[in-house]
């Protein structure tokens, strides 16, 4: 038989889980059955590059620079053309995308070209916290008319498949598939190697509690429900243990000045520290003591599977995938409230023993559900499922 060939598209190969996934699905599957190619646009300014994962591998890849997440009409077009000619040229039988530039185009070309097999995986999505209303209605009905061509949709939790197909009945829910991401997580699982290098970097003291924030400094992350909550959190605290909190900021993006000046507005320049990209990463959760996440929507939130990992607690903002992603190990709170945010990092703060045993546990989950081989394997399947169903000769 013949291998099956796999054209996988993503829009760019920023820091995040769904730069990995790709990757790590390009590289994984079996070379026996599977010839695959991964295709891959343009990064925003300041985000951070994870292409350099493309250089561990023999990936066969294509860079399309016009391949962009914002909406660019001419490079939106030239893209296309780029994509129609590479489907025409290595004849695909699966085209699969990911994320939702990459969605929209590359079904398009897939469609246009008669590709046999269209898959796509939202690993989030851009109809909730990103855009005007305006926007989230027109990015919707592509989404809808763009189902309507897709022959499986892959979703990366239970809770983004109530939230596509309920909240914005988007395809059939027999057209859905949930299989959760999956990641290298060897490095994560005993850092004790790396501990006390950041905090030797930044001046932090052996015996600081740290809480760290993973992640792009864009609105919807919404760092600013830290800041606020770190403000209150002061009035929470005695003077011996309030001064012993550091809030350490790792990532980068449009919103770091703005953050900075909230952070000296409200007087906590000396909780605060602004990393940017700090890598190797793992050095970073091995001195943080509890991992934050405070953004409007998510799919399956990268900087928790590192956490839960590295054995670390988390406290985040109940939205998108959390909750799945967390799997009961971790402490929730309802967006925006910064006042529930405070009271719950506080309990964290105080209480050692329950960061130890969130830790452990969190850690368990995380080897359990989202090892890099159990997604392979699992696409692996889906992808046989889907060429038997379609009658596809090899």
């Amino acid at each position: 038989m013949r291998k099956v060939k796999v054209l996988r598209i993503i829009a760019r190969l920023n820091i995040g889980g769904p730069a990995q996934h790709v990757v790590f699905l390009s590289e994984g599957l079996p070379k026996e059955r599977y010839d695959s190619v991964l295709v891959y646009g343009s990064l925003d300014a300041g985000e951070g590059d994870m292409s350099y994962l493309l250089d561990r591998q023999e990936i066969r890849r294509s860079y399309i620079p016009a391949i962009v997440r914002r909406i660019d009409p001419i490079r939106d077009i030239i893209a296309l053309c780029k994509l129609i000619a590479i489907m025409r040229r290595e004849r695909p039988d699966i085209v699969h995308t990911h994320t939702a530039k990459a969605g929209t185009l590359g079904r398009i070309a897939a469609f246009l070209t008669g590709v046999p097999l269209r898959v796509h995986t939202f690993h989030g999505h851009v109809l909730h916290g990103y855009f005007n209303r305006f926007l989230e209605s027109f990015f919707l009905a592509c989404e809808r008319a763009l189902a309507g061509i897709t022959d499986r949709i892959v979703v990366v939790s239970d809770r983004q498949l109530e939230e596509l197909t309920g909240t914005y009945r988007i395809g059939e829910r027999d057209k859905y598939s949930v299989i959760s991401l999956g990641f290298e997580l060897e490095k994560f699982l005993d850092t004790s190697r790396q501990a006390g290098r950041v905090r030797a970097r930044y001046g932090i003291a052996a015996d600081a509690i740290v809480v760290g924030i993973v992640g792009r400094l864009v609105p919807v992350k919404n760092h600013a429900l830290l800041v606020d909550a770190a403000a209150r959190l002061q009035g929470m605290l005695p003077a011996p243990l309030k001064e012993r909190v550091i809030f350490l900021v790792i990532g980068d993006g449009a919103l770091r000045d703005t953050l900075a000046a909230s952070v000296k507005e409200k007087g906590l320049e000396k909780r605060f520290i602004f990393t940017g990209w700090v890598a190797p990463i793992e050095e970073a959760y091995a001195d943080i003591d509890i991992v934050a996440l405070t953004s409007r929507n998510e799919g399956t939130p990268l900087s928790l599977i590192e956490a839960l990992a590295a054995g670390r607690p988390v406290i985040a903002t109940d939205v998108g995938g959390v909750a799945d992603t967390l799997g009961g190990n971790g402490i929730l709170v309802n967006d925006g409230d910064a006042l529930v945010f405070a009271q719950r990092l506080r309990e964290l703060i105080i209480n050692e023993s329950l960061r130890a045993e969130l830790g452990r546990i969190g850690r368990e989950h995380a080897i359990r559900r989202f090892s890099k081989q159990r997604l392979i394997d699992t696409m692996d399947r889906l992808y046989s499922q889907l060429i038997q169903e379609k009658g596809i000769t090899l």
